[in-house]
């Protein structure tokens, strides 16, 4: 599993797991599947409203409403969904750029201009190999525009337990319980976010530990937490293994 840190224009880190290939080859398979049967549709809703139809009504049809959405379908969708496709988005990935910033139109339409060597004129050859072999996973259309794709969400292949190593004492009584109606997935967002303001101490991820804080405080109704922050949160995360092992 490949990962890479992006960081963000307002000096945040955020980790992402780069999208396989599979992820990637499938989610085409998909937007070709559904791009296929729109068309169809659409032809056969041309047939159904058109009762005389000649060949020269139909070669205009297929010039002016067929061939541009197969042919745009993917610059379309990528600019319209922020960076995903019918496919990219059932398969939870998504286009982004490797400086942090929002990927735009043209760096949209880079990445689509080279699908014509990367995936057309090869027949997906130059695409796969640069992808399987380069270290962000990019094809030429990511490399010429810097962007890359990712999964939206990371699959955990560890538990909590394997990642904290925390020890169960008997004798250990959790401060916070409430903290136990919290989701795994939570707890690891504290302790990513604890993660990269340690790695990374500086003043935006100072103030992210300082609103995560301030939420976890809200949502637990406490009134005072104590001015060590991250004692806080660790305390919060061992508390947790504590209580739901």
């Amino acid at each position: 599993m490949k990962t890479i840190d992006i960081r963000t224009t307002q000096n945040v880190t955020i980790s992402y797991e780069l999208a396989e290939f599979r992820d990637r080859l499938l989610a085409f398979i998909i937007d070709t599947i559904v791009k296929s049967v729109g068309l169809l549709i659409l032809w056969w809703l041309f047939i159904a409203v058109i009762s005389d139809i000649d060949s020269s009504s139909a070669e205009y049809f297929a010039y002016i409403v067929i061939l541009p959405i197969a042919t745009f379908y993917t610059l379309i969708f990528e600019i319209w969904l922020n960076g995903q496709t019918p496919g990219k988005k059932l398969l939870k990935i998504k286009v982004i750029k490797l400086d942090g910033k929002q990927p735009g139109f043209y760096d949209f339409l880079i990445r689509w201009t080279f699908r014509i060597i990367d995936i057309m004129l090869s027949f997906g050859v130059v695409g796969t190999i640069l992808i399987l072999s380069t270290e962000h996973a990019q094809r030429l259309g990511d490399m010429t525009s810097n962007t890359t794709v990712v999964r939206v969400n990371s699959r955990v292949n560890i538990s909590l337990n394997d990642i904290l190593r925390i020890d169960t004492r008997k004798n250990y009584e959790p401060k916070y319980p409430q903290i136990s109606h919290f989701q795994e997935s939570d707890i690891l967002l504290i302790k990513q976010t604890i993660e990269r303001y340690q790695k990374y101490k500086n003043e935006a991820h100072r103030k992210a530990i300082l609103l995560l804080c301030d939420k976890l405080q809200n949502r637990m109704q406490l009134t005072e937490i104590g001015p060590d922050k991250i004692a806080f949160l660790k305390t919060l995360i061992k508390d947790y293994i504590v209580l739901t092992r």
